[in-house]
């Protein structure tokens, strides 16, 4: 399989030799950008130096919003997730996040240095390639989201990840990705035999500071 080209990025580091990465991914309509303040809120001094990447998703038509261009992992073809997913464009952003991944190990970064982080459709694709991934990685991060392709799954996770941290928080008033969507999320997760933390907060689609801190906390205990 050809290697699909780098996405373009955001890069923050810390220090002149990151001893690990942080890989952030955005949700719809946005860019890397988005992510720049909660990095830079971030206290990890405690591990060393940390290098924090954003990339920006490809500009493609996005079907709920009349096939208007924006920023995307994939496309949105309706209201229910569930039932009707974009799974090209799913794989196509999973090779592309994986190759993100390939190049932190290339630049010296091992697998289990590297927390693959997500906001909304980032957050899916955070839960989506970092449990195919075939090398163990830090953790996985999945914010105001929902574990897409959820039935394929089982048989496609990968055995390296199988014990791998993983925090999920979502807003108790998001009308975007209802708590319901990513609580079904958590409880396949917990039926396969993974084990979650999950925490809720009193917000709608956004990210709060108790959410960052919470971050903070599970940063320093994977990474340190």
């Amino acid at each position: 399989m050809n290697q699909p080209p780098l996405l373009d990025c955001i890069e923050l580091q810390t220090q002149a030799t990151p001893r690990a990465s942080l890989i952030v991914l955005h949700g719809l309509g946005a860019d890397g950008r988005d992510f720049v303040p909660v990095c830079q809120a971030l206290d990890l001094q405690a591990i060393g130096g940390l290098r924090c990447v954003l990339p920006n998703a490809p500009q493609i038509p996005v079907t709920i919003n009349g096939g208007y261009r924006m920023p995307a992992w994939y496309d949105i073809l309706g209201t229910q997730l569930e039932r009707r997913e974009d799974e090209t464009g799913l794989r196509a952003s999973q090779a592309a996040i994986a190759a993100l991944i390939d190049r932190e190990r290339e630049r010296g970064i091992a697998a289990e240095r590297i927390v693959l982080m997500g906001f909304s459709q980032g957050c899916a694709m955070a839960l989506l390639t970092g449990l195919r991934y075939p090398q163990r990685l830090a953790g996985i991060v999945g914010l105001s989201g929902y574990l897409p392709l959820l039935d394929s799954t089982a048989a496609e996770r990968h055995a390296a990840n199988a014990a791998t941290p993983i925090l999920l928080a979502h807003g108790r008033q998001d009308p975007v990705v209802a708590l319901d969507r990513g609580a079904a999320g958590r409880d396949e997760l917990l039926r396969l035999g993974y084990a979650p933390e999950w925490h809720e907060y009193p917000m709608q689609h956004e990210v709060c500071n108790e959410e960052i801190e919470e971050l903070n906390r599970f940063l320093l205990r994977v990474l340190g």
